[in-house]
């Protein structure tokens, strides 16, 4: 590896503008690079490595699957949003602590190595596997605007292919689609991708009286088990409603290109295994070495490293204290993600002496959970809402916390409404190009 003029190491004189490297740009690295912009005020020099231009707001993927907003309304461009941060596109493939080094390989496969003066670890998570046979090779990962967008082609796909069958078993297999995991995604994957395959299908004449089956699979004893029992409660009643049959204390055996084997014994004929089981941290942090739990780095409540003051980690790779349950760690969502980048910032900042170190505690203000068409269900500062007016806090919710695309993402929504859904196979996404096993999401 040839390394790159800018290497630093742990003597580099700091009357030059320190270096503060950030790996990753999800929802911790995204707001920790703009407020450091700010507080830094030209300062610091600000650098961000990820593998793609731009940040993706992750809990509106199941609309892009559904086809009701365009993959550009979930993508906030790093360029435009980060002004003034400079912006290294590439894979980190390794991290020096001793040297103060990060190794990146860029688009074209070259490699590069730069220093830092602080260190921001964010690189986040990837699909979580579990030993099933049969599972990378034929279930369909939901973690990327590319695996969403191979996700709404691959269910146009099965309605053509079942309107062009005269055999009714393969007919009954293509309309028959099975998700693992019944927690945050999955029930919204479920709830949209349902409500979208009826539509498709009704535009067929062929398929209008065509049962769709949509099966949502769980080994916790009900849906969203992570939230609380009003909110789980409300999805359960919506989607039974709708007809999708909820397996709970149930997972899959194996999985074959005709169909998944349930641990109850049930052999369901499918083309369709959408895995939403949860994640796993970034294979990046076990090759540091340094102590984790449960695959996440170990820092404390200032998110930083105890014996590594320079480096900070936080969101899905590191294992932040949670104050507010004392012996627990914060755990993996975007919102704790995007509180603690911000906080981070600040942290960073103060060890430069701008500010005072604080210790991150965060305050639950509730969760929302968009079931498709107008339902939904919200607890809003802690206040139980279903139907429109949960539909209305959580779109209004998303619009205030996405940096960008309010517009785009309004006009979409509006014209979702009114309008019927183009139902078109673009192609753009191959299989090969979203493997479930792929170490980076």
């Amino acid at each position: 590896m040839v390394e790159s003029a800018d290497v630093r190491s742990t003597t580099r004189d700091l009357s030059t503008r320190p270096r503060i490297v950030i790996v990753g740009a999800g929802f911790a690295g995204f707001h920790a690079a703009r407020r450091l912009h700010r507080l830094a005020k030209g300062r610091a020099e600000i650098v961000v490595i990820n593998p793609t231009d731009y940040f993706s707001y992750l809990p509106l993927l199941p609309e892009v699957a559904a086809g009701i907003l365009d993959p550009r309304a979930v993508t906030v461009p790093l360029a435009t949003s980060l002004r003034g941060v400079r912006l290294l596109p590439g894979e980190v493939s390794a991290i020096d602590l001793d040297r103060r080094s990060v190794s990146y390989v860029d688009p074209d496969q070259r490699d590069h190595t730069t220093g830092y003066d602080r260190l921001i670890l964010t690189p986040g998570s990837v699909n979580k596997l579990l030993p099933v046979p049969g599972v990378c090779e034929y279930a369909h990962g939901f973690r990327t605007v590319a695996e969403a967008l191979f996700l709404r082609d691959h269910l146009i796909a099965q309605i053509e292919l079942a309107d062009a069958s005269d055999d009714p078993a393969e007919r009954s297999a293509r309309c028959t689609f099975v998700v693992v995991g019944a927690g945050y995604t999955g029930t919204e994957v479920a709830a949209a991708c349902q409500l979208f395959t009826r539509r498709a299908a009704d535009q067929r004449t062929g398929l209008a009286a065509e049962p769709l089956r949509w099966l949502l699979i769980d080994i916790a004893d009900r849906v969203l088990p992570e939230l609380d029992q009003r909110l789980s409660a409300t999805a359960e009643r919506v989607l039974r409603g709708r007809g999708v049959e909820i397996h709970a204390g149930t997972s899959v055996s194996s999985a074959t290109a005709e169909g998944v084997e349930l641990s109850t014994g049930e052999f369901v004929p499918t083309r369709s295994l959408v895995w939403c089981v949860g994640v796993r941290p970034d294979p990046l942090i076990a090759g540091l070495g340094l102590p984790t739990e449960k695959g996440r780095l170990c820092v404390d409540e200032y998110l930083s490293l105890p014996d590594r003051p320079e480096v900070f980690a936080c969101g899905d790779a590191a294992a932040v204290p949670d104050l507010t349950r004392p012996g627990q760690v914060t755990p993996m969502t975007a919102q704790h993600a995007q509180r603690q980048g911000k906080q981070v910032a600040e942290n960073v900042a103060a060890s430069f002496g701008t500010g005072r170190m604080r210790p991150y505690r965060h305050h639950d203000l509730g969760f929302a959970v968009d079931l498709g068409g107008f339902a939904a269900a919200a607890n809003p500062f802690h206040v139980p809402l279903s139907g429109p007016t949960a539909k209305t806090v959580t779109r209004g919710y998303h619009l205030a916390a996405i940096p960008a695309n309010r517009a785009r993402i309004a006009a979409d929504w509006l014209l979702d409404a009114v309008l019927p859904p183009q139902v078109v196979r673009l192609g753009l996404v191959q299989p090969g190009e979203v493997p479930l096993d792929a170490d980076h999401a």
